[in-house]
């Protein structure tokens, strides 16, 4: 488990549906701000930077939609690239590697993101 100050509260558990709409959130990402998404699949919640490594540009086709239809892979809106939920591996179409993966954690009915290099919170 990561230290309490890495930890930054992101939503409440149940606001992440398997399969169903994302929570977007913004990082620090390499000095830059960037926005970020929190999806569950099969039971487990994920992050990823929303940008998608075959042109970098936000990926989900309207707000904090990601899911194709199936509710299998996660798309990039403009040219279809195609991600594994639970890796952020391309998995088709035309990608450059997979997505950036932001550490989570869960417990007590609460999702966190971790900062940790390259990752920080955004300084207001």
């Amino acid at each position: 488990m990561s230290g309490a100050s890495d930890l930054h509260a992101l939503c409440n558990s149940r606001d992440l549906l398997d399969g169903g709409l994302a929570v977007s959130f913004d990082v620090m990402y390499a000095g830059q701000t960037c926005r970020a998404f929190a999806i569950r699949f099969r039971g487990a919640v994920h992050a990823y930077l929303n940008r998608c490594s075959h042109v970098a540009m936000e990926m989900d086709w309207q707000p904090n939609r990601f899911f194709d239809d199936s509710g299998r892979w996660l798309l990039c809106s403009t040219h279809g690239a195609a991600y594994d939920p639970a890796t952020g591996a391309c998995k088709g179409g035309p990608c450059r590697g997979g997505l950036v993966t932001i550490p989570l954690e869960e417990r007590e009915g609460v999702v966190y993101w971790q900062a940790q290099y390259p990752f920080a919170p955004l300084a207001f």
